[in-house]
């Protein structure tokens, strides 16, 4: 498509962006930044000093209480003007995701999409900040009221899988509510959030109302550490979301740490198999599998089993691995090399455990790009609930078909899971899917769709491993989680 806007081979050396500047870090130290598809290195990272979060946090401190009396009014106005930008750069932003990131272009066009949702809902704050009264409500001639103010500084450690969204799930809400914000995007997948904040550098906030910070894991303890940012939201694999609960605890923070996920499809005997297959397809390898909502466990029951395998595994033979950047491709790589033979030895533990390969991707080749980190579409069955690769977040597009003879059965084996992150269910019954989304304990579910994924205006749950803290990203969870209530109680007499 000739229209389409040419990528970049290489960005250089990413810079930090405080109080409204672009400024090369202080640190000699840096990585590479490695295009999942070619193997090829796109981008030089660095890692930034504790000197430097600290510059951030301060600048952000210092704009804080002049952004925090602008009228939320001219805030929403700013955020209308964040959308417009994102909306003209819509396919830049897009293509350079999926050169970093490794998901196919239009994976990434949807992520760039649920990104401005944030941005769309974050701008109805002088509805959303709202806080309530009672005339007469502490006594006669005695009024009371809340309202929601705004906190001080608050920061993002996102990760590599959704390198736009996810730190909109946060930052709008927080910038909107009258607070400064701090994001660490994942020093895999930087390039994104870069072009994005070169973008909101035109809108014209004042200096220091949000900054970027490039690093590994020193700069996300800097940011959980210091004393003046206020809350921390995180997006992670559960051991390092519990580490970032604890820290932040320990230092007296807001939190809220999304953790990882071993989702549940259920396909019950009466589901519409065509339409099932279909939509779980996308669940299971949809941005091959690197997502906390992905399909990893379809519990089938044993009438329908084998019909239903043999249509999964037809239509799972035909997705299309490749560079995402190729309109036909139906599935990329895996993130880095590190993650692709971790996802090879889950496939190997499995077997040893007596999981039977149905469509093995291993030695899948991809022309024209020998280096890339690709993996197929693998399937197995004879999967037990206490298996490593039915109990484990394999983060890959890797799925196990077990057999189910009823729905308390699929309700046992989903809650035996320490995670809770989403389950779904398809059926045309709705007394089975009203029983199953009372019972089950997750925090996303779905009925007659595999991607539980919240709009913006609701918020991201989780329960269990998969979600520490009480306010969830996105929605009212978000406006809640970036103000506090002030009550006032007044007389006059």
């Amino acid at each position: 498509m000739s229209h389409l806007p040419e990528v970049k081979e290489h960005y250089g050396i990413l810079k930090n962006y405080i109080e409204g500047k672009w400024v090369d870090s202080a640190s000699d130290k840096t990585e590479a930044v490695i295009n999942p598809a070619t193997g090829k290195e796109i981008a030089r990272v660095p890692m930034s000093t504790r000197k430097e979060v600290d510059d951030a946090v301060a600048a952000a401190k210092e704009a804080w209480w002049s952004w925090r009396e602008t009228p939320p009014v001219t805030r929403a106005r700013m955020m209308f003007a964040v959308k417009e930008l994102l909306e003209q750069h819509f396919e830049e932003i897009a293509r350079i995701m999926v050169q970093e990131n490794g998901k196919t272009i239009d994976e990434a066009r949807g992520e760039t999409r649920r990104a401005i949702e944030n941005v769309e809902v974050a701008s109805g704050i002088t509805t959303l900040q709202m806080g309530y009264s009672l005339e007469d409500g502490a006594g006669s001639g005695i009024d009371e009221e809340a309202i929601r103010q705004p906190l001080g500084v608050f920061a993002c450690i996102a990760p590599f899988n959704f390198p736009a969204m996810i730190p909109f799930w946060f930052w709008p809400y927080a910038v909107a509510c009258g607070n400064t914000y701090v994001i660490k995007p994942s020093r895999q997948v930087p390039c994104t959030m870069q072009y994005i904040l070169e973008l909101i550098d035109r809108v014209g906030f004042p200096p220091g109302v949000i900054n970027l910070i490039n690093g590994s894991h020193d700069v996300a303890d800097a940011l959980m550490e210091h004393p003046d940012i206020k809350g921390i939201s995180f997006v992670g694999s559960t051991p390092v979301a519990r580490h970032v609960y604890k820290t932040c605890a320990q230092y007296g923070k807001r939190v809220q740490a999304q953790g990882g996920a071993k989702n549940c499809l259920v396909v019950m005997s009466d589901a519409v198999l065509p339409q099932a297959v279909s939509n779980m397809l996308s669940s299971c390898f949809g941005c091959a599998g690197q997502r906390c909502l992905a399909g990893s466990n379809l519990l089938i029951m044993e009438d329908i089993y084998d019909e239903f395998k043999e249509r999964f595994i037809a239509r799972a033979k035909n997705i299309k691995v490749g560079y995402g950047l190729d309109e036909s491709v139906n599935m990329g790589p895996v993130i880095s090399a590190k993650a692709r033979a971790k996802i090879l030895d889950y496939i190997e533990k499995a077997i040893s455990e007596g999981g039977r390969l149905l469509l093995d991707g291993r030695d899948i080749k991809v022309e024209g790009y020998p280096d890339g980190f690709f993996i197929g579409p693998t399937v197995f069955e004879n999967v037990t609930p206490d298996m490593t690769i039915a109990k484990e977040e394999v983060f890959g597009p890797v799925v196990s078909l077990m057999k189910i003879s009823s729905l308390d059965e699929a309700i046992d084996i989903i809650h035996s899971s320490p995670f809770g992150n989403a389950a779904s269910i398809y059926t045309q019954s709705g007394k089975i899917a009203r029983e199953f989304k009372y019972r089950v304990q997750a925090g996303n579910i779905g009925i007659n769709l595999g991607i539980a994924a919240p709009m913006a205006y609701f918020p991201f749950a989780g329960y269990k491993d998969s979600f520490f803290g009480d306010l969830h990203g996105q929605g009212m969870d978000a406006i809640n989680f970036f103000t506090d209530r002030k009550v006032v109680i007044t007389r006059w007499i």
